[in-house]
């Protein structure tokens, strides 16, 4: 049994303010996510069981060894309601998962926009509350820093574990952890295609870009891409704008990046929604053939954009990983063996690209969404 509570909200994203002269600050007020430190994979991961949980991952799935006298409850909070599909993709992944390894469950899926933090909170609270009806809880947080107090929050409940999916680096003031953090490394994924970018583009390339929220997966995403272009081939950044992770941030960033910054030949975009809106604005203007522009993550409808001519690049996530780990975590608490696992799991990142074909592509996106199925999801 599958239930969905949905906010039912559509949220007004008109921007506010101009770009100031030097073109680095964000055109409204968002929330402030404080100095926080985070530990980083290696940190706190024992030796070989990333790996160990990878090759399981990656392997058929081997059945359930336990009995069941119940199905197991499961809470997922997070902003499955956003463009971005690797909520809903790793939803597919975990349930199917679940399926292969013979484990009975229920999901109740409190879903919101990545913009939409009050909301997960009031959520988080609800899940809280009624701790006795559930087993585990999947916490996709919509900015790491700003849902700290939740998430230790939740993970103090001893009434369920505690997973956290889309982030990598806990926060190492959290009186109380989460079981396992659920992710692919923005870091990585960004020096995967900062490599890329300059191998296919060369030095001295004039960049603006569409970032995503203030914190720790925007400075990876964009800092950290950012950063190693300048520093290893000399490009320039003439704008960053926050479009929050929505495609109207994305849309309305590109429309004024073409029309005030002319000279940047390629759009950075921290997401799949502000990719998708990016991708909008110039096809409007019919520009998507003068600039480079990049996604991030690899979901279907980044792959469509790629075929179609609309999109350049992407750091593809195999993407189904979270999901099937997080399955593949289950199962192994459920057998007493949760000590066996990392405390931090990572998926995979290639990067897929225009000049690839269309067989190359196809393989890619079979790996990657091997549970949840190649081609946008229908939502």
């Amino acid at each position: 049994m599958k239930r969905l509570i949905t906010t039912g909200l559509l949220l007004s994203m008109a921007l506010t303010g101009a770009a100031l002269a030097d073109g680095h600050l964000p055109l409204k007020e968002l929330p402030d996510v404080g100095d926080r430190d985070y530990w980083v994979p290696d940190e706190v991961n024992a030796e070989g069981k990333l790996e160990a949980l990878q090759e399981v991952v990656g392997s058929a799935a081997q059945t359930f060894s336990g009995t069941q006298d119940a199905p197991i409850q499961i809470a997922l909070i997070y902003p499955s309601a956003d463009t971005s599909d690797f909520w809903a993709r790793n939803y597919l992944a975990l349930t199917k998962r679940l399926d292969e390894l013979g484990i009975e469950y229920e999901t109740t899926e409190f879903a919101s926009r990545q913009i939409e933090h009050s909301l997960q909170s009031t959520y988080a609270n609800q899940v809280e509350q009624d701790a006795d009806l559930y087993d585990y809880v999947i916490f996709g947080p919509s900015e790491l820093a700003i849902q700290a107090d939740n998430i230790d929050k939740l993970s103090a409940n001893e009434g369920f574990s505690t997973y956290v999916w889309a982030f990598h680096t806990p926060l190492k003031d959290l009186a109380n952890q989460p079981d396992a953090w659920f992710d692919f490394s923005s870091a990585a994924g960004a020096l995967t295609m900062c490599d890329y970018m300059i191998g296919r583009l060369g030095e001295g390339v004039t960049m603006a870009m569409n970032r995503g929220i203030p914190g720790i997966t925007d400075n990876q995403r964009s800092g950290d891409f950012k950063s190693c272009v300048e520093e290893k081939a000399g490009w320039t950044t003439v704008y960053e704008h926050y479009g929050e992770y929505q495609r109207e941030g994305g849309f309305e960033g590109t429309s004024l990046i073409m029309q005030a910054y002319p000279e940047a030949t390629t759009i950075h975009n921290a997401n799949t929604a502000m990719a998708m809106g990016s991708v909008e604005a110039q096809v409007a203007m019919g520009k998507e053939k003068d600039i480079f522009s990049t996604g991030w993550g690899g979901t279907g409808l980044e792959l469509e954009a790629i075929r179609r001519g609309e999109l350049d690049a992407t750091p593809m996530r195999m993407g189904d990983d979270v999901g099937a780990a997080t399955a593949e975590a289950i199962k192994a608490d459920l057998e007493g063996r949760a000590d066996e696992l990392p405390f931090v799991f990572l998926g995979r990142i290639t990067v897929a690209h225009d000049e690839m074909s269309v067989e190359e592509i196809d393989a890619l996106e079979q790996e990657a969404f091997r549970f949840s199925g190649v081609g946008a999801l229908e939502r």
